[in-house]
């Protein structure tokens, strides 16, 4: 019932009017100060939050206030930007300085490289490209490990492919998106987080629970954004390389040019290389793939801020080839023999996208723009005996407008948006290709007294090709009962086609049969996973010996009506079918942040997760998913000098407790696993010295304890048997691996 209510709640959203407070200045251009004339079009926000207003010709400007703003943000192109503190509502009179200018203040504070928001009604902490250069992350996938509200582990003992999730659901089922497009779906599920470069990152929203309704009705545990980096603001010229004890090369380099007063490009190009084989576990198979990857994209920004223009065009090629499997395997020979057991997956990938947007230059708060993205990936790939093919072309477009009602107290959004899927999958012989297309549009509309209470609900309605027509209600809210404090709930449904195989590739390296239960559905037989989810976060502030802190207490609860089971427990099968009962993950998190001194910071998780899902065989707790998790960082850094340089330091710790395996008993004694793992912890640690503000070095280990899983590989004296399995893995294969790099930059 509680379904319906959100439901209908949400077709009758209140309006909400009243008075206001704001807050008024003046802008000048301190170079022209004659008869104090004003500068029009100028921009100015509240730090961390998105209330913003735009000077008019007379260089006045009116802002909403709240007390909990305290920082303004002036901006205008060709101008410094500047932050000011506000400590009462009297007008200012603000002189703007040409870039150039030799007369300056310099203030020098520590940043922070994780941001949670008060503010912001959802649930949303922001990750930006300082926290990224704490660890060795070389793409999306490995951008997490300092972030204690994503777990990273490794899909197989294979491919070396770390997976990510959140609420104890893997990546599937969190909407994954970059500068707000759909960009890790389909096809490139496993692979595709690996095929963004860390350093392209400039930050990362992640969001948990249910997301945005504009953003599409396939988001069920959260959301994760990667915002690229940007040709106006990014280093004219950026070098990084990365080698590492494990045999792998990383070269990325940025070029950048300002065209004109309105055009930026960059040029951006990535190469990884693994040429050296190493098998640390004498088990006879790479430890680690051979990998071979060129990444090259293209971008453009377009800024005209008096007429309130801005666009990004993106385009990019990848190509990305991998072999694994026995050491002795030799593509040229052994491809589809039984002489020795190999993979390869080799990929290649076109997309472009291309976003445009327009503000009204004067209705501030009004908006328009336009999302289209299209991308080609071909994977062509082979795991022993087994053939697996997939191609998908895939189109997205949205349109959004964005305005008020009445006053920016009451704000909405309102578009539709296109999606169209064509898949070509092979799997051995069998051909599983489709077709998908939908068409929907969403209303969302949000609510903010300035003060203590905020709330954001949307409805979209969609008609899908295979999904039929339906809808998706999210909605949103926020409270804070007293000082320093917030407390908000979200609820939100939604819906998604499995991608069977390209989700689960796996375990084609394994000698698993497939079976597919079909009921009829449209997609692989199957019918659409629908699942609701639930949450509640609250965050505290608080200051111990003069030093400043927060802690969060989050629980989500995502419940599936309809789920596609990945059903391991007969070690000789891996069967897909549609729930019949139950499936529900539970995840609770505690987490703490805290200043012990200056440029000296700890941050502290606890997890437990409780999923469980109804099996045919009974209901059982998901497998390889330990239930408790624990999680600590220290982060260290000297004052910087003035040339920039300093000394970083930044050390990880995780207690991963033990994890229920599938079922092996069938199995003969010697390819028999325990019914659980052992509990085992991971230390990594890295030092960064930088010598000046264009260049620096870093030096780290991952895995400095040395953990490694014992027999990670089923049956790897037999891999053409009934009995290999390379999917039951829950702890590192490789072991330690150090690594070095070094960074240069000219801004």
């Amino acid at each position: 019932m509680k379904k319906y209510i959100i439901s209908s709640f949400l077709l009758f959203i209140p309006i909400i009017l009243f008075s206001q407070t704001t807050f008024k200045g003046m802008i000048m251009d301190k170079n022209n100060p004659k008869d104090n004339l004003g500068v029009a079009d100028v921009t100015v926000h509240w730090l961390n939050t998105n209330v913003s207003a735009i000077t008019n010709k007379k260089g006045w400007f009116t802002i909403d206030y709240k007390p909990a703003y305290k920082k303004l943000v002036i901006h205008y192109l060709g101008y410094k930007t500047d932050t000011l503190t506000i400590t009462s509502l009297k007008p200012i009179h603000h002189f703007i300085t040409p870039e150039g200018s030799l007369d300056e203040v310099v203030v020098k504070t520590q940043k922070k490289t994780t941001y949670k928001s008060f503010l912001a009604t959802t649930n949303m902490f922001t990750v930006n490209s300082e926290e990224l250069l704490k660890a060795a992350c070389c793409n999306l996938a490995e951008s997490f490990e300092t972030n204690p509200s994503i777990d990273v582990s490794f899909s197989d003992a294979l491919t070396g492919t770390k997976q990510i999730q959140m609420l104890g659901l893997t990546s599937p089922y969190l909407l994954i998106t970059q500068e707000n497009i759909p960009s890790v779906r389909g096809a490139s599920q496993v692979f595709g987080m690996t095929f963004t470069p860390g350093t392209w990152v400039e930050s990362i929203q992640i969001t948990k629970g249910a997301g945005s309704v504009v953003n599409g009705y396939e988001s069920i545990s959260g959301q994760i954004n990667a915002e690229l980096v940007k040709p106006f603001s990014d280093n004219k010229f950026f070098l990084n390389a990365y080698s590492s004890l494990n045999g792998r090369l990383e070269l990325n380099t940025h070029f950048n040019q300002k065209v004109s007063d309105k055009w930026a490009t960059g040029v951006y190009i990535h190469g990884n290389y693994r040429g050296e084989k190493f098998d640390k576990n004498n088990d006879n198979f790479l430890d680690s793939p051979l990998a071979n990857q060129i990444n090259v994209m293209n971008r453009w920004q377009f800024i005209d801020a008096e007429k309130g223009w801005v666009s990004f065009i993106n385009v990019r090629f990848l190509n990305d080839e991998k072999q694994t499997g026995e050491l002795n395997f030799n593509p040229k020979l052994d491809k589809g023999t039984v002489n020795a057991w190999g993979s390869e997956i080799d990929t290649k990938r076109f997309e472009t996208s291309a976003k445009l947007g327009y503000v009204f230059p004067e209705l501030p708060f009004q908006s328009v723009g336009f999302q289209f993205a299209y991308s080609n990936h071909q994977q062509d790939s082979y795991f022993g005996q087994r053939t697996y093919e997939i191609a998908h072309e895939s189109i997205f477009s949205n349109i959004i407008f964005n305005s008020i009602i009445g006053d920016t107290r009451n704000k909405f959004k309102t578009g539709i948006g296109f999606t169209h899927d064509n898949y070509k999958e092979l799997v051995n012989i069998t051909d599983y290709g489709r077709k998908e297309t939908s068409a929907g549009a969403f209303f969302e509309y949000a609510f903010d007294n300035l003060n203590d209470f905020s709330l954001t609900a949307g409805l979209r309605i969609d008609t899908h090709n295979l999904l039929g027509t339906f809808v998706t209600p999210r909605i949103h809210a926020r409270y804070v009962p007293w000082e320093n404090s917030v407390f908000r709930v979200s609820a939100g449904r939604g819906k998604r086609s499995a991608n069977i195989f390209a989700e689960n590739q796996q375990f084609f390296a394994s000698s698993r049969q497939i079976n597919i239960d079909n009921v009829g559905g449209n997609i692989y037989g199957l019918n659409p996973e629908v699942a609701w989810n639930y949450g509640v976060s609250y965050m505290q502030k608080f200051n111990i010996f003069n030093k400043n802190g927060d802690i969060t207490f989050d629980f989500y609860q995502t419940d599936f009506t309809n789920q596609v089971v990945v059903d391991w427990e007969n070690p000789q099968e891996i069967s897909f079918y549609n729930l019949d009962g139950k499936s529900i993950a539970n995840s609770f998190q505690v987490e703490v942040n805290y200043n012990i001194a200056p440029y000296f910071n700890f941050r502290t998780a606890y997890k437990y997760f409780d999923i469980s899902t109804d099996y045919t065989s009974g209901n059982l707790q998901k497998p390889m998913q330990p239930k408790n998790r624990f999680f600590a960082n220290l982060s260290y850094e000297t004052p910087a000098k003035e040339t920039g340089a300093q000394w970083k330091f930044d050390v990880t710790f995780n207690n991963i407790g033990k994890q229920r395996l599938p079922n092996t008993v069938s199995n003969p004694l010697q390819y028999q696993l325990a019914s659980h793992s052992d509990a085992f912890q991971l230390l990594n640690a890295q030092i960064t010295k930088v010598f000046s503000n264009k260049f620096e070095m870093y030096a780290g280990v991952e895995n400095l304890t040395n953990v490694q899983q014992e027999n990670p590989i089923l049956a790897s004296d037999d891999p053409f048997g009934d009995y290999f399995d390379s999917t039951i893995v829950y702890s590192p294969i490789f072991g330690r691996a150090m690594y070095v790099g070094l960074r240069y930059k000219i801004k």
